[in-house]
This record gives C-alpha cells, sequence and structure tokens, in this order.
C-alpha cells in the first residue's frame, strides 16, 4: 500500500487519538492468550497491502501450499498483480479490496477468512489488527508490530477479549544462525546466559529517499520521532535465547541518540532544489543504542541506524557462563575448546540445524527471501495451524518487542531516563516452557 506524508500524519493522528482511550491493563483482565493453540484447520486467508513486502510474502503463502481467497490495497495494481500469482499457483481468483484506505473493513468482515496478513504502513498496523480480530480472524502483522504503547495495550486487550491471536511476523527469529543458535543456547551450551546484543544497521538512504515503494511514508518516521524506530530484527532473536515472557521478561531501558547528519546530507547531494523533501525536517538521530534490564539481571544492547554507508549487520549476539556466539560474520567460543581463546565457526555445530532448516532449508533458499528465513517464518505459521498448535510467538512477545520503539524515544526525549517496560503478560510468563521456535 502508499500513502503520502499528508494522509501519514492525519492517519497517525487519528490512531493516536484512538489509542488514547485504551488502559494500561483492564482492571478485571481477560484471559491470556499464551499458548492458546489455534483451531486445527488449513486457514483461509487474505491480504492487506500487497506492495513490495506483502508480495514477497505472498510468493512464499503459496508456496506453502496456502490458500489465498482475498487481496486489500489502496494500489489497485497491487492488487490486480498479487490477484493473478494466486491464480497462476492453481488457486480460485481471489476477490479484490481497492476502495479506499477503509476498505478493509469490508474485508475483515468476511466469514471465509480465518487468518490476515498485513503488510501495510506502520500507522496501519494496529487498526488492521484490532479490526480483524474483532471480526474473528487470526491475524500476522509486519515489523516492527505497532508504533505507540496505546496500541501495544490495544492488540493484547482485543487478542484477550476475542481469544484470537495476534502475532509479529519477525523473520529473523527464523533464520539459519538464529534457528541454531537459539536450540544452543535452550539445551544450556552457552551456560548461564548473560547478556546479548542485537542490531538494525543497514543503509537505507536511496530507498527512503525514492519516490516509490517506503520512500513514499517511511522517511516520515523519521520527521516524527527519534529513538529505535525499528529494534525488532536484532532483539526478537535475543529475546528468544533468553526465553523472554517464558521464564524471563523486560524489566527497563535506557536509550541515547546521536545528532542528525545522514539524512540532511544525503538530501544535500542527491535532492534538487525545490523538491517537497527540503520542507522536512529530521528529528531521528542517526545512530540509536539502548540497553534492556531484564527481571533476571540479564543485559540486552539494541542499535539502530539507517542513515549512513555501513555494512549491513543485525549484530546478533548472545553470551553465557560457558561461552558466546557473534554475527556478521558468525563466529563461536567455549570456554577450555581446543585450540585456546580464538573464535570458531558453526560448522562444528551442525548438529544443532533445526529440523525446519534440515527438511525445508532447500526450497526456501531457491526461493529467496532474505535467504531462506522468509518462507521457513510462513511454512512453520502454517505447519503450527494446520496441526492445531499455538503460535511460536504471541501477542505478548508483539507487544513487548515494539514497545521497545516508545519506550526508547521516551527515554531519549528525558535525558536517556530510565523507561519501565508494561507487564503485557502478568507475571512475565515465569512458569512457560521456552520459545517452540527452537523445537
Amino acid at each position: 500500500m502508499t500513502i503520502n506524508r499528508r494522509e501519514f500524519l492525519a492517519g497517525s493522528a487519528v490512531s493516536l487519538a484512538q489509542a488514547a482511550a485504551v488502559p494500561a491493563r483492564a482492571a478485571a483482565a481477560s484471559q491470556s492468550m499464551a499458548d492458546v493453540p489455534y483451531e486445527r484447520k488449513d486457514p483461509r486467508i487474505a491480504f492487506i497491502g500487497v506492495g513490495g513486502r506483502g508480495t514477497s510474502l505472498l510468493k512464499n503463502i503459496l508456496a506453502a501450499d496456502g490458500k489465498v481467497v482475498a487481496i486489500c490495497d489502496i494500489a489497485e495494481g497491487h492488487a490486480t498483480r498479487a490477484q493473478k500469482l494466486v491464480a497462476a499457483a492453481n488457486q480460485p481468483s481471489p476477490e479484490l479490496y481497492t476502495r479506499g484506505d477503509h476498505d478493509y473493513e469490508r474485508l475483515v468482515q468476511r466469514d471465509d477468512v480465518d487468518l490476515v496478513i498485513v503488510a501495510t504502513p506502520w500507522i496501519w498496523h494496529a487498526p488492521m489488527a484490532v479490526a480483524s480480530m474483532e471480526h474473528g480472524k487470526h491475524v500476522c502483522i509486519e515489523v516492527p508490530g505497532v508504533r505507540t504503547l496505546e496500541e501495544c495495550w490495544q492488540i493484547v486487550h482485543t487478542s484477550e477479549k476475542t481469544r484470537r491471536h495476534c502475532t509479529m511476523l519477525e523473520n529473523c527469529c527464523y533464520g539459519y544462525n538464529e534457528t541454531l543458535v537459539l536450540r544452543m543456547a535452550q539445551q544450556g551450551k552457552f551456560g548461564d546466559l548473560l547478556w546479548g546484543e542485537g542490531a538494525y544497521l543497514h543503509d537505507l538512504r536511496e530507498e527512503l529517499f525514492s519516490n516509490a515503494g517506503e520512500g513514499l511514508w517511511r522517511r516520515t518516521e523519521h520527521t516524527l520521532r527519534n529513538g529505535n524506530l525499528y529494534p525488532t530484527h536484532g532483539l526478537g532473536p535475543v529475546a528468544n535465547y533468553m526465553g523472554i515472557n517464558r521464564g524471563d521478561s523486560f524489566g527497563y531501558i535506557v536509550s541515547m541518540s546521536t545528532i542528525e547528519r545522514g539524512f540532511s546530507e544525503y538530501r544535500k547531494e542527491h535532492v534538487p532544489a525545490g523538491d517537497p523533501k527540503w520542507q522536512e525536517r529530521y528529528k531521528e538521530g542517526d545512530f540509536n543504542i539502548s540497553l534492556i534490564k531484564t527481571a533476571k539481571g540479564r543485559t540486552i544492547t539494541v542499535k539502530h541506524d539507517t542513515s549512513n554507508p555501513m555494512v549491513y549487520s543485525r549484530v546478533n549476539t548472545i553470551a553465557g557462563t560457558n561461552g558466546l556466539f557473534m554475527d556478521y560474520p558468525p563466529r563461536i567460543y567455549f570456554d577450555g575448546q581446543a585450540g585456546g581463546e580464538a573464535w570458531t565457526t558453526l560448522d562444528g555445530f551442525k548438529s544443532f540445524e533445526h529440523p525446519l532448516w534440515s527438511k525445508m532449508g532447500d526450497i526456501a533458499k531457491k526461493l529467496g527471501g532474505h535467504g531462506g528465513m522468509d518462507f521457513i517464518m510462513l511454512y512453520r505459521l502454517l505447519e503450527r495451524f494446520r496441526n492445531g498448535e499455538a503460535p511460536d510467538m504471541d501477542v505478548y512477545d508483539a507487544a513487548s518487542w515494539a514497545s521497545v520503539g516508545p519506550l526508547s524515544i521516551n527515554s531519549v526525549a528525558q535525558g536517556s531516563a530510565p523507561q519501565n517496560f508494561p507487564e503485557f503478560l502478568p507475571g512475565g510468563g515465569k512458569n512457560r516452557k521456552e520459545s517452540p521456535v527452537g523445537q
């Protein structure tokens, strides 16, 4: 889906006004959605948003034999292209919803949809997720989930009230290295876990200054907020390593940002005089670093920079009393290993390869999609649904991980003052089993 700056700001104001009415935690909380299984069935799927990201997800869903019955996008050309992809997969042509920003409200009223996949600009994630659940649909929202603490509570309360799941499509939790290292962590190879690091370090200047795709809306986020705007790619895997919401939980966060230079310098070199982009003022500092303390006393560092030249990295680090793993490039070290204090590769730990990668890895790599992780994520989603099992990550994970964004913004605005995490899942899931992603 596409949206211009005026529409973005208007939609953001509406979203915030609606969200402001949502309390932190209802006085009489609904029953938890933790570990609640999907009803066992082959879900009928609808897509909201089939631009670049949505189309990629659609291709992977079709490769996993997902049944697609409806498609919504305000760009009719995007919707028609997606419709042809479904037909090419020998499925009935899905119905299209292209009448404007709120046509998704008609889609979610259908009685032949079980699961809605949302891949739209971020300001639409919460209202689309809430509408889907309120009409009896499970929903998956793209990263970084939702934008405000109020929206975090919205999806939690609605999921609990409707008994429908709201999950975040955090594909990085399904990468080859991430799933292998998760299995090592869950089996105690690193000893008692102490600290981890995650990041999103990605030069997006050309993409975000384009006049198409994410350039139509994502750069606007940099004019509105200053903090970690996109935390979950790096944070999600580390949260799984540490069993966040499954024995441990986020406690508080402190955050700071550098000055802004990257976007302004790029604009000088690439944007002609008179272009409306020259009216923009960028609030987002180029580099944000946040530090999370968990209830068990561990620490997680999360970094963000999309405004400068750099080599892509999600950092992806986990350390414990027996050793540690660091990614980009992948390397591992254990206390007392042969060869002394020197990094080794993951080659000696293939026995920890995730069964999903052993079974579907070749297909995943052929399809592409961030090295195959997109297909693994969606194949796993459909597998859990078809088997009547609980999703790997639930609404409490979506809310906890997404809340790093607004909490970091609050901390930066308050001179890096600590910000406590809301208790989205009462008790932090202390008695829950570890994340099923590792199984």
